[in-house]
C-alpha cells in the first residue's frame, strides 16, 4: 500500500519515517519524499497509528486526492531546489511539473493556488531565497556564484527578488549575522 505523507521534505524525514514504519512492524518496501510504500497493507486501525505516530514527528498522512497533488507538487519542487543542483539545466518549472505529474499545468497551478493561497511561482521562490539565505550562511560562495547555482539570469535579479521577500539585500542578510531562515515544510 502506498501512503502518501506531508512534510517529509529531506533525507531525514525519509529516515525517519522509515524507521517509524519498522517500529510499528511495517517494511517501507519504497520511500522517497511525500510517499513510502508498505507491507503488509495495514487496516484502518493500523493506519490510524501511522497517522497518530507521525503526528508527533510533524509528519501528516494525505487521504485526500488533491491534498496528495499538492504534496506531490511542493516534494518535486523542494527536491529540484534543495537536493539538485540547478546549473545542470536551465528547468522550466512548468514543463518539468506537468512531466512528472502528468497533468495540465494550468489544472497544478489552479488547484495548489486553491490550497495554499500561494500560486507555485511564489512557492518556488521562496524556497530559492531559502536555499540562498542557506548559501549565503555558509560563505562559500559569492553572490555571483550563488546566482549561477541557483539558475537566476544574474546576481542582481537574485539580490532584487531576495530584497522583494526579505526585506534586506543578500548582503545585509549576511552582515546581519541572524539565522532568519525558515524550516522547508513551513514554507
Amino acid at each position: 500500500m502506498k501512503l502518501h505523507i506531508k512534510n517529509m521534505v529531506c533525507d531525514r524525514c525519509i529516515l525517519v519515517v522509515k524507521q517509524q514504519l519498522e517500529n510499528l512492524g511495517f517494511r517501507a518496501e519504497a520511500i522517497n519524499l511525500g510517499a513510502a510504500v508498505v507491507e503488509p497493507e495495514p487496516d484502518a486501525a493500523q493506519l490510524s497509528a501511522i497517522g497518530s505516530a507521525f503526528k508527533i514527528l510533524g509528519f501528516e498522512l494525505i487521504d485526500n486526492e488533491k491534498d496528495r497533488l499538492v504534496a506531490q507538487i511542493k516534494s518535486l519542487i523542494i527536491e529540484k531546489i534543495h537536493h539538485s543542483d540547478l546549473t545542470d539545466s536551465h528547468l522550466v518549472f512548468s514543463q518539468y511539473l506537468s512531466t512528472k505529474i502528468h497533468k495540465d499545468y494550468a489544472y497544478l497551478s489552479r488547484v495548489f493556488s486553491e490550497a495554499e493561497d500561494v500560486t507555485i511561482e511564489k512557492f518556488i521562490i521562496q524556497q530559492k531565497i531559502e536555499k540562498v539565505k542557506e548559501l549565503l550562511q555558509y560563505g562559500e560562495l559569492n553572490l555571483n556564484e550563488i546566482a549561477w547555482k541557483m539558475n537566476y539570469s544574474s546576481s542582481a535579479h537574485l539580490s532584487a527578488q531576495f530584497k522583494s521577500i526579505t526585506g534586506l539585500t543578500p548582503s545585509q542578510f549576511k552582515a546581519s549575522g541572524l539565522a532568519q531562515r525558515k524550516p522547508i515544510d513551513k514554507i
